[in-house]
């Protein structure tokens, strides 16, 4: 189990790298929603576009000097993959990615434009963490997984951090939710400076594996679910991240792909914030009334944004 302590150390490591995304409000989305006051943490705002920039420099930067130089490796549909990258360049050293064949293309060409090794694979025949696992034995790799690493959670949970240092405490915290690396971290933090916040993970209806598994008292494997929300394609809960979110999560809700999409259109009509469909699923939830919110103060993480414009013109258009 990750601290406080943990998330705090990550803090440190991320001050003058990573961006301090903003905390946006608007009149417009209390009325969409029936909520006292909805706090958006931006991430789309974070460098790579994404929250997942947190998690793999603060894991990359916790590395031994050893470990570093022989070079990283992680499997990702994208944006963890161009954390990784991005990551990996600003300390000098080689990564390899694992990205699935179906992996946006504008998440394979930033990936690559960050400097990475890319090794396509099939997502829906294969088993992702094997063939991590066989990267990281044939090339002496040091792993760098999306979700299932102590730092990776604890830099992940810096969002939260900054989110209530920037708002100050919260009634309800929505988050979205894949393998559990930013739902574990965002709980940690917040289970720590604002104990009566209400947290409530999001995942897509087609990816319900946390559902399934917080009602049966352990991991669930579901097929690799097909969704828009690409960043939410996991099929089972990660080993680290299930038992902190068993303890800090009061609850896992489920959206479906045209309440993202609804969300996608309403938080760029409104605000002016483009979201991917991974991105905006934690903020579907709250829109499509799926969390009693009523006059609350109601956090939200916009987890990124990296879609291109065809794709966003393609959904909401």
């Amino acid at each position: 189990m990750i601290t406080l302590d943990d998330v705090q150390a990550a803090a440190r490591r991320l001050d003058g790298v990573a961006h301090r995304t903003p905390v946006i409000t608007g009149r417009s989305l209390d009325e969409a929603t029936g909520a006292g006051r909805v706090l958006l943490k931006a991430e789309n705002f974070q460098r790579v576009g994404a929250f997942k920039f947190r998690g793999a420099y603060n894991a990359i930067s916790s590395l031994s000097d050893a470990d570093r130089r022989r070079g990283v490796a992680t499997v990702s549909s994208g944006n963890h993959a161009q954390a990784v990258s991005l990551a990996a360049r600003l300390h000098e050293i080689p990564a390899v990615i694992l990205m699935p064949e179906d992996a946006p293309a504008g998440k394979l060409a930033a990936t690559q434009g960050y400097g990475a090794e890319i090794i396509r694979f099939d997502r829906y025949a294969v088993q992702r963490d094997e063939l991590l696992d066989e990267l990281v034995a044939e090339r002496g790799l040091t792993p760098i997984h999306p979700y299932d690493n102590e730092h990776v959670m604890a830099g992940q949970g810096t969002t939260a951090l900054e989110l209530i240092e920037d708002a100050g405490s919260l009634d309800v915290l929505l988050v979205c939710l894949g393998g559990g690396g930013l739902l574990s971290g965002c709980a940690t933090a917040t289970a720590a400076l604002s104990p009566d916040t209400r947290i409530i993970g999001v995942e897509p209806e087609a990816g319900d594996d946390f559902v399934r598994s917080l009602a049966a008292g352990e991991r669930i494997e579901i097929p690799v679910p097909r969704t828009i929300a690409d960043g939410q394609q996991t099929p089972m809960p990660g080993e680290l991240t299930f038992p902190v979110i068993q303890k800090l999560v009061h609850e896992v809700v489920t959206v479906s792909d045209a309440e993202i999409v609804t969300a996608m259109r309403l938080l760029f009509e409104r605000t002016k914030i483009v979201a991917e469909p991974s991105g905006a699923c934690a903020f579907a939830a709250l829109l499509a009334g799926k969390v009693d919110a009523k006059g609350l103060r109601v956090g939200v993480t916009i987890s990124g944004g990296n879609v291109t414009a065809a794709r966003f013109a393609e959904l909401v258009g």
